[in-house]
């Protein structure tokens, strides 16, 4: 993977892990497991995020149960069939653990992308305004991440004048969300979206030296 590619979707965050390590796939060899983070807000709130995270990490940090540990990695997506259907799994995947940051957020994710479809602009019944995006962020070896992300107040606004096609940079944090799905009149199905919070967002005018330097502790 390329420079470029690397600095276009970076995430840091520090947790406690809460599941045991799953059997997710394997590439080259090499076996890569899923994992829960819960990752507390300052609001007290926690986010629950996937994770993935390759068996030579895993031995060689020895992480279980209980563990709080900093990592960063990307947030990726992957088209999953379920039933018939495409399904968009997202995760964290894991490049390395590493030392707590201090007095840094717990929860930081920077990309730069195109938006891949028109923004969603809606304002709830107590009138804050809300804007639905998804972002598609260029990997290695000619493949795309699309992260679905969401906008608040006066970065909503901006969201919504934004043209399918151009490019962005954003900061925010990943989380997660329950929702009620109706599955029929009798049914209703509990689940959990995961989506970028966006607190900073911009047309992406910088190369990508600049935009490492002013969000991204390295």
């Amino acid at each position: 993977m390329n420079y470029e590619q690397m600095n276009n979707n970076k995430v840091y965050v520090y947790g406690q892990i809460v599941s045991n390590a799953e059997f997710s796939h394997e590439v080259y060899g090499e076996g890569f497991y899923n994992m829960i983070i819960k990752i507390e807000r300052l609001s007290s709130q926690c986010d629950f995020i996937p994770i993935t995270i390759s068996e030579r990490i895993l031995r060689e940090e020895g992480i279980k149960v209980g563990d709080m540990v900093a990592l960063k990695g990307q947030f990726r997506s992957y088209n999953k069939q379920v039933e018939g259907k495409s399904k968009l799994d997202l995760t964290i995947f894991v490049r390395e653990i590493v030392p707590k940051i201090e007095n840094y957020p717990t929860n930081v994710i920077e990309l730069s992308g195109y938006i891949c479809k028109e923004p969603i602009y809606r304002t709830t019944p107590f009138n804050r305004e809300i804007c639905d995006v998804l972002i598609a962020v260029n990997r290695a070896y000619n493949k795309s991440d699309y992260i679905p992300c969401i906008a608040w107040g006066r970065n909503a606004r901006f969201v919504k004048s934004i043209n399918v096609g151009e490019k962005v940079i954003l900061q925010g944090r990943v989380q997660s969300r329950e929702y009620q799905k109706k599955i029929d009149d009798d049914n209703i199905e509990n689940k959990i979206a995961y989506e970028i919070s966006i607190n900073k967002i911009a047309l992406n005018t910088f190369d990508n030296d600049n935009i490492e330097e002013k969000f991204f502790v390295s």
